[in-house]
């Protein structure tokens, strides 16, 4: 499977329309992004029912603020739009099909559940102050 560029113009189109999307935050210039491109796209051949996709920080400036993007690699994963994943760091190819599966049994009801509650919690607490 291709991997995608996404710029800020399809990021959020690419993440609102698919179950699974793992980003991969890099620059040209940063050798560590380099050496972790064939395990990327090693997982993308082997995972077709994930898209996966690139985001160059050094054209895509307002998404790398956006999302807080401080070191590349900076790995991003998405599962029903919430992120369930999110580490700076290239990761050897064991640890990168570890997400994939791990990301891929969550719950995401009990995910969504979660957030909810959490959610709850703030809003309760803030209007306490």
């Amino acid at each position: 499977m291709a991997i995608l560029e996404l710029t800020k113009d399809n990021f959020e189109d690419v993440v609102t329309k698919n179950d699974m999307v793992i980003v991969d935050f890099w620059a040209p210039w940063c050798g560590p992004c380099r050496q972790f491109a064939p395990t990327f796209e090693a997982a993308a051949e082997k995972h077709p029912d994930v898209v996966f996709a690139k985001v160059n920080t050094d054209q895509e400036k307002e998404l790398a603020a956006h999302f807080m993007i401080r070191s590349i690699p900076n790995l991003m994963l998405f599962r029903e739009q919430v992120v369930v994943f999110a580490q700076p760091g290239a990761l050897p190819p064991a640890g990168l099909e570890s997400v994939l599966v791990q990301a891929k049994a969550l719950d995401m009801d009990k995910i969504r559940s979660d957030i909810a509650e959490r959610d709850a919690q703030l809003a309760d607490a803030k209007q306490a102050t």
